[in-house]
């Protein structure tokens, strides 16, 4: 059987702006990002049905038997088998939303539902990511998945620094590699995952459930709050809860980052802040790229959502649910508007101006540069893309 990853039209502007840069299914939440949980569960890579502008670099394989599964679709075995008996020209649905589709033609994006026959899933089993609040609301829930999809069958490294202290160490899996000294970790309520040569530097404080991808890096002295992930090869600092850094990212300093996901290459500057609480408690409005406004967001804590490729200046202060879009610049003192659009540099106490996409670019690369990695064409192609799409915002 071929399995494809497709997006959902709705689903792709509703998880903007992680979406602009690459598939559904390549968001990260929990260790691993949807097409990594897949591929574990499945035992075969998969590829993807996306916008046109992103298929020449998330390319669709496609046979004469092809299961398309929603990129925004986590794994279960209710949901796998539910799969795994749909018949030639079937959809499944969770009620309204399109979670896999049998058929041995070739699809093109936007897919058309309405061609295929129906039949319904549970929308308790479903467990689809839906709405930017949905990556860290769920985000505990899937490391615990996670957790348990790593480590079956495989032997933890041992934690042998004397100053550690380790409760619930059932719960800590520690890859090859790792570093971890002067710690106190707390997997009672949740797992603990140590990935491949992460660092967690002296002093550091880690309630589970928690992951540290491989090449990350838990400053000294910082506090990791539950429901929290770092993915590969990031920096956090300070206090974190409750939020991911997707790859890449660095929040190497002190200062809060609450009931937030910040995208890839991302920057925070030293004693960079977000609310995640409204002083009058009331509901958090988001800035929703499906319909150019601010929408209620059906939570009470709700932090910052910030784009690939994005900085922020030290001290910056980010507002209760602010959505900054890709390769932003914001600096200044003060709050920042609530949504900052993409290839903006500017901030709070200056005006927002376009953000010279060579000079964008080119930041970018000296960043990628100290990783050995930097933009393919293809990746400016995107970026280019994203500019002239966004510009008029």
């Amino acid at each position: 059987m071929n399995y494809i990853l497709f997006d959902d039209k709705q689903l792709r502007d509703q998880l903007k702006p992680f979406t602009f840069t690459k598939p559904v299914a390549e968001i990260r939440c929990g260790i691993l990002t949807i097409r990594e949980k897949w591929e574990k569960v499945l035992g075969q890579p998969l590829s993807h049905l996306t916008e046109n502008y992103l298929q020449q670099k998330f390319t669709q394989t496609s046979t004469n038997t092809n299961i398309y599964i929603n990129g925004g679709l986590c794994p279960t075995a209710s949901i796998l088998a539910a799969i795994e008996a749909l018949t030639e020209g079937q959809i499944l649905w969770a009620g309204k939303v399109p979670l896999a589709i049998k058929t041995s033609r070739q699809l093109s994006f936007p897919i058309d539902y309405s061609q295929f026959t129906g039949s319904q899933a549970s929308q308790q089993e479903a467990v689809i990511l839906q709405h930017l609040p949905d990556l860290y609301l769920k985000n505990g829930d899937q490391i615990r998945a996670d957790f348990q999809l790593i480590t079956k069958g495989r032997q933890s490294q041992t934690i042998t620094d004397p100053f550690t202290r380790i409760y619930a160490p059932e719960n800590v899996f520690v890859e090859e590699g790792a570093s971890i000294k002067a710690v106190i970790i707390n997997a009672e309520n949740g797992p603990v995952y140590i990935g491949k040569n992460a660092t967690i530097q002296e002093g550091a404080v880690i309630i589970g459930p928690f992951s540290a991808d491989e090449g990350s890096i838990v400053a000294w002295g910082s506090k990791m709050r539950a429901n929290t992930t770092l993915g590969p090869f990031c920096r956090a600092g300070g206090e974190v809860g409750n939020s991911i850094l997707t790859a890449y990212s660095n929040k190497a300093h002190d200062g809060f980052l609450g009931n937030s996901v910040i995208g890839e290459w991302c920057n925070l500057g030293a004693n960079t802040n977000n609310s995640n609480l409204k002083n009058d408690y009331s509901e958090v409005k988001l800035y929703s790229y499906a319909t150019r406004q601010l929408e209620k967001s059906g939570e009470l804590f709700c932090g910052l959502f910030m784009g690939d490729y994005t900085k922020a200046g030290i001290s910056t202060m980010f507002n209760t649910g602010t959505v900054v879009g890709v390769c932003a610049n914001v600096f200044g003192a003060g709050f920042q508007d609530k949504h900052v659009p993409s290839f903006r540099w500017g901030g709070a106490d200056t005006a927002y101006e376009p953000y010279r996409f060579e000079k964008a670019t080119q930041v970018i690369n000296e960043t990628m540069k100290r990783r050995n990695k930097h933009l393919t064409d293809t990746d400016l192609q995107i970026l280019r893309y994203i500019q002239e799409s966004e510009a008029s915002i």
